[in-house]
């Protein structure tokens, strides 16, 4: 388990470690012949882009709110179907109670 964990920290350092960097060099000559360089540096990192783990993260709570929501329908609508059938057959088991009894009491 401790390895998991060591190995899951090693990555995601290293993905955050994990920098581009642009060099642009501009040269400019000055009306007097004298030439000025300008150098930029751009650096970006190659972190994961949180704004898009977040939407799909909301877009999957979004889609099992949803799943939740019509299992939920389903059992209620099963388990009302369940107590239905329970009832008819605790009817057809008194009704036959009550056959048997009137038979026993005939003999």
């Amino acid at each position: 388990m401790k390895q998991y964990f060591l190995g899951a920290a090693v990555i995601s350092l290293g993905l955050m470690s994990c920098t581009k960097s642009e060099v642009n060099v501009q040269k400019v000559e000055n009306p007097d012949g004298t030439v000025t360089t300008t150098t930029t540096e751009k650096e970006r990192t190659t972190t994961l882009d949180s704004v898009r783990i977040n939407a799909t993260v909301d877009d999957a709570k979004e889609k099992l709110d949803a799943a939740a929501k019509d299992a939920g329908q389903t059992f209620k609508q099963a388990g009302e179907d369940v107590k239905d059938a329970a009832a008819k057959g605790a009817d057809k088991v008194e009704k036959g109670a009550e056959k048997l009894k009137e038979d026993l009491e005939k003999k």
